[in-house]
């Protein structure tokens, strides 16, 4: 399985993922928060404390957390018009 090895908070809810692979994209989470208990994460300073965690997903201290597979499978923003 890929994992995420690094990953940067970029504007607009848009995070630039490294994976172990060295493939490297830029995905739009904005479509993933705002309701729920990710709502608090509309607050930027809530969506920048994003961290790695050790199954190789991405996650907040909120609970909310991602699959390295799912976030594989993300456009690249990056490629978009």
């Amino acid at each position: 399985m890929n994992e995420v090895i690094d990953l940067k908070v970029l504007n607009n809810y848009l995070v630039w993922i490294k994976f172990s692979d060295n493939e490297e994209k830029v995905v739009d989470l904005k479509p993933f928060i705002g309701k729920g208990f990710t709502k608090n994460l509309l607050k930027s300073e809530n969506f920048n404390e994003v961290f790695v965690e050790p199954g190789g997903g991405i996650a907040w201290p909120n609970g909310f957390d991602l699959c390295p597979n799912f976030l594989r499978e993300l456009q690249d923003e990056r490629h978009m018009a």
